[in-house]
């Protein structure tokens, strides 16, 4: 077996390096996170894991022929070409929350010596002012003043908790919550101008995304209660310091505490050494104990995907949020399986796809078994090059349509998929498949033929004339070139008309076989596949 090669440009820790290294089957090299480095580890590289500093773009993903795995270790992906990446049908992982706690920490931290002053204190003793200005020097409490939390997601939560316990009032602004999802009522969920108007502090903790780059503008800072102290420690982007710069300046806000930055390093940045403004060098997850918790689950992430066995927070793969990937694994390779038939049934190029989903089983499942049969349809086209993450790419490339739609129902069953493919010429191949017992894949009709087969090893689709002897000389041809059928499934459409045939082998049929099977005058087509 081929040992799969992890290039690693980041700090794990010893024990995660030690796990990497002693799981069978791969390869693992080591670099400092430094763009030569890393470029010249590439070429023969399956999976990198990097931190958020690194930058991996398109030009340096091409030096990366037969990459199948990104893995950042840490919660934002900024830096990564995400869309390029899946093109490539590369997955993206990243490791949310589980720094939640650190951050929320470092936060705090944050307030705390922004609110008693504690850098100009410190450097007053250490040139040997003892209270050379008590007035000066006099700071606030926590205690009974209000936080605006913005994005009260893994991070944001605990920090509400944080405040809720030193006695502070706690509001929150998040489109994606509801209340009933609060857990305590003592976190007010409030509109975004109604937080900034009357929050003591604004703390940001919001994740990466189009949605929240400059998030916070010229009119929110107007918006917020005059003296407020803003907070960032969720990603740079959210807003522009040159804003942050110039409130301050003019006394609109009271304070500034910033971990993270437009740009890292902030060299050029206008809030370096300005008063009011505590800075740090993105170090809101650098505890002993999230760098342990981070390199543990990225490390067993990267296993897991690259044995096939789990994708836990794949960002670029069509999986639903909190679903165990091994329970719906086979519902995604019975979906490959269609797709596979659908192409070897095809006898001219599809145009559109309908997909029906029916039953409890299957609910919610349209996306991922959507991208199953993508899969299995492109998978004999162009091979390894296409995966769950760039299926969709792919074929809308090639201008298929795809719709979710309803009253293609060809099978009686409750828990059921159907796909129905739409070829250039008009024909229409409808094919209906489901799972027994949650686990077992199998075909149940194509078109208005009844098979109930399952679809695995090698398999033949026999188009054939329904009338006597058919059976008889199929078995015989295969009994003479020692040929052993493993199953046998035939439907017809009507007594005397046509029939379909599914055969399924231990090994494929040679191609003279073929030929012979296809010169009998009782057959129509004949197709040979293996899934």
């Amino acid at each position: 077996m081929n040992r799969q090669h992890i290039v690693v440009a980041t700090d794990l820790t010893a024990e995660s390096i030690a796990l990497l290294e002693s799981s069978d089957g791969f390869q693992v090299t080591c670099v400092p996170p430094k763009t030569s480095n890393v470029r010249a580890a590439l070429p023969d590289a399956n999976a990198i894991i990097t931190r958020s500093d690194f930058k991996l773009d398109a030009p340096l993903l091409d030096h990366a022929p037969d990459l199948r795995l990104i893995a950042r270790m840490s919660a934002g992906l900024t830096g990564i070409d995400i869309d390029y990446a899946t093109e490539r049908g590369i997955l993206v992982m990243n490791t949310p929350g589980v720094s939640a706690i650190a951050a929320a920490e470092h936060t705090l931290t944050l307030m705390l010596a922004l609110n008693r002053n504690l850098p100009a204190v410190h450097e007053s003793l250490r040139e040997g002012w003892w209270l050379f200005d008590r007035q000066q020097q006099v700071g606030v409490q926590l205690h009974g003043k209000t936080i605006g939390i913005v994005g009260l997601g893994r991070v944001g939560h605990r920090v509400a908790r944080l405040c809720l316990a030193l006695g502070m009032n706690v509001l929150a602004y998040d489109p994606y919550i509801r209340e009933e999802q609060v857990d305590d009522r003592r976190i007010v969920l409030a509109s975004l101008p109604e937080l900034l108007g009357v929050s003591d502090y604004v703390s940001m903790h919001v994740p990466t995304s189009k949605e929240t780059v400059d998030l916070f503008d010229e009119n929110s800072l107007r918006l917020m209660k005059e003296g407020a102290c803003f907070i960032n420690t969720s990603h740079g982007g959210v807003i522009k310091e040159s804003l942050l710069a110039d409130a301050l300046k003019d006394g609109r806000l009271g304070g500034v505490a910033v971990d993270v930055w437009n740009e890292e390093p902030p060299f050029n940045s206008p809030l370096i050494g300005l008063d009011r403004v505590i800075h740090t060098p993105h170090i809101g997850d650098n505890t002993i104990e999230a760098r342990q918790d981070l390199s543990l689950q990225i490390v067993q992430q990267v296993i897991d995907a690259l044995d096939d066995r789990d994708y836990r927070n794949v960002v670029n793969m069509p999986l639903l949020p909190g679903v165990n990937f091994a329970e719906i694994r086979p519902y995604m390779q019975l979906a490959e399986s269609m797709g596979a038939l659908q192409h070897i049934l095809a006898r001219s190029p599809i145009r559109r796809i309908a997909i029906e989903i029916i039953g409890d089983d299957m609910n919610g499942l349209i996306k991922p078994m959507t991208v199953g049969i993508l899969k299995g349809m492109l998978a004999p086209i162009l091979g390894d090059h296409v995966s769950y993450v760039n299926a969709p790419v792919l074929a809308a490339e090639r201008g298929w349509q795809i719709t979710q739609a309803k009253g293609i129902k060809i099978s009686e069953y409750s828990n059921v998929i159907t796909c129905q493919a739409t070829l250039d010429d008009g024909e229409e191949i409808s094919i209906a498949g489901a799972l027994l017992d949650r686990q077992k894949p199998y075909i149940l009709q194509i078109n208005d033929y009844r098979v109930h087969f399952e679809p695995r090893g090698y398999l033949l689709i026999m188009g054939s004339y329904d009338r006597p002897g058919v059976i008889g000389q199929v078995g015989s041809l295969m009994a003479e070139n020692g040929i052993n059928i493993a199953s046998w499934h035939t439907g017809r459409a009507e007594p005397g008309g046509n029939t379909l045939t599914v055969l399924n082998f231990d090994e494929a049929l040679p191609e003279a076989l073929m030929d012979i099977l296809m010169q009998q005058d009782f057959i129509r087509h004949v197709h040979q596949l293996r899934i």
